[in-house]
């Protein structure tokens, strides 16, 4: 039956402002509480490659360490994959964050691109001890092949910062003619990454922060 023109429409009655700021702050400590329970598996699975040098350890071990339950860890991640990745995406985003604070101690745009290329290759690298750094290498490499969505969005913050760098250089007018920034930028750090983590597989001399630089630079540079 159709309803009469003069009618009046009812409206949904608007939940009283006490049960909506209770339920909010009841929101708000369940997501502090998962933050936790994520950050103390996070942890517990860096320290285990930190002891072990490797990627190589199980579920049961990351959730011993963390002293939580098996259920807990699948409440928040699928698996052991979706773990490593978070993992790695939060070092990409920490290495960012670390890199442009160096960068912002330089003045010249030159200086801030070299400095940056050369902690990232550091860092990127095994370790003095030759131990090797299992997220940026064995999980790294991988990633790449098997996920090459997951490991864009993994590198986006340290692409955004190297993108950054060479604007700068291109408003200069040093980026060498024939680049993009951003172009010049993908070609920068996936050479500084690809050899920081392969290096030590040359032999007797392995390279160095600063034939990495002294090779890159004349990529992307101009006369």
């Amino acid at each position: 039956m159709a309803q009469k023109a003069d009618q009046p429409v009812s409206t949904p009655t608007e939940e009283p402002a006490w049960k909506q700021r209770a339920v909010e702050r009841s929101t708000q400590a369940a997501k502090r509480r998962a933050e936790q329970r994520v950050e103390r598996f996070l942890d517990a699975a860096q320290a285990i490659m930190a002891e072990k040098g490797t990627t190589d350890f199980t579920v049961q071990e990351v959730v011993d360490r963390s002293k939580q339950s098996l259920r807990s860890f699948y409440q928040h991640f699928d698996g052991k994959h979706e773990l490593l990745l978070a993992l790695f995406e939060d070092a990409m985003s920490k290495s960012a964050d670390e890199l442009r604070a160096v960068a912002a101690e330089e003045s010249d745009p030159l200086d801030r691109v070299k400095v940056v290329i050369q902690d990232l290759f550091e860092s990127s690298r095994p370790d003095r001890t030759g131990k090797q750094r299992p997220l940026f290498t064995d999980f790294a490499m991988r990633l790449l092949f098997s996920h090459p969505a997951e490991m864009r969005v993994a590198n986006a913050p340290l692409l955004a910062l190297f993108t950054e760098l060479m604007q700068d250089l291109e408003d200069k007018h040093v980026l060498r003619q024939g680049f993009t920034a951003k172009r010049a930028a993908a070609l920068t750090m996936q050479t500084v990454m690809f050899n920081a983590q392969s290096s030590g597989q040359e032999g007797s001399h392995p390279l160095t922060a600063d034939e990495i630089w002294d090779f890159v630079s004349h990529g992307f540079a101009g006369d």
